[in-house]
């Protein structure tokens, strides 16, 4: 009799072990699963993050409306929202042959301020054909000067059709952009009355319709896609520029922005 009492109670202990391990065992599973679907909402969360700053960054710099040029000295440029790969034109890019291999003289007009220029089609003949072809076919006329620079470096940025457009369509260039970049100073310098291609930062075939006039000497840097595009200089009126644009500094007084005098491309014609 007491043995049969001593077998069932180990029986109901050993069953008690069981239950409780099982218990045990039923608990570390939920945990688990708990602790896995928390790790990939958190994961999911984090992707989510990261995809918007991305997209974030890729807006703001490679299309979004008032992009610099310049951000920095030899910093990102305001580009074509569908730009070509680096190594790549891409659209249809006026031929390099329409410079003739020669000077071509005009003037550009900012507002009524006539500046005379000078474009060397000998050593940017790319970067002076499309310019050429531009404006011939009246592309510049109306178009804005969105960016003064005052902080370190000295430009004036001009010929985004869409500088002031936050569309999808907006190409804030001609529909092409090109390369590689040509007569780019080998120190980095760029004197006072340089006219110079804006690119895009990295991509020396990002080039379209942007362009700068550096009203004051300003170093940039070169970066992975090179320096930038030298097309010519202005040959007069440079100072009239500085007193009636330039000098009153940017529209929210800081060393980059919009400028505060607005300044429109009224013309501009080249022989």
């Amino acid at each position: 009799m007491a043995s049969n009492y001593k077998l069932e109670r180990a029986a109901r202990e050993e069953r008690g072990r069981v239950r409780s391990y099982q218990a045990r065992r039923a608990v570390h599973e939920h945990q688990h699963r708990r602790r896995v679907r928390d790790n990939v909402i958190a994961g999911g969360g984090l992707l989510v993050v990261l995809t918007l700053i991305v997209v974030a960054q890729v807006f703001y710099f490679d299309g979004g409306p008032g992009t610099p040029a310049l951000t920095a000295p030899g910093s990102a440029t305001p580009t074509p929202a569908a730009t070509a790969a680096a190594g790549e034109n891409s659209g249809d890019v006026p031929a390099s042959a329409l410079a003739e291999d020669r000077t071509w003289t005009g003037t550009l007009t900012l507002n009524d301020i006539p500046l005379g220029i000078e474009l060397d089609g000998a050593l940017a003949p790319q970067g002076v054909s499309s310019t050429i072809s531009l404006a011939q076919s009246g592309f510049y006329t109306g178009v804005s000067c969105h960016r003064l620079t005052d902080g370190g470096f000295f430009v004036l940025q001009c010929g985004d059709p869409d500088a002031n457009s936050t569309s999808t369509d907006a190409t804030h260039g001609p529909g092409y952009s090109y390369g590689p970049v040509e007569n780019a100073p080998a120190d980095d310098v760029y004197p006072a009355g340089t006219l110079a291609m804006a690119r895009q930062s990295g991509n020396g075939y990002s080039m379209g319709s942007q362009f700068f006039v550096v009203y004051d000497d300003t170093t940039i840097p070169s970066d992975a896609g090179g320096g930038y595009t030298v097309l010519g200089h202005v040959t007069s009126g440079l100072d009239e520029l500085k007193a009636q644009i330039t000098d009153a500094g940017t529209a929210d007084a800081s060393g980059d922005g919009a400028p505060k005098v607005p300044t429109t491309i009224t013309a501009i014609t080249v022989q």
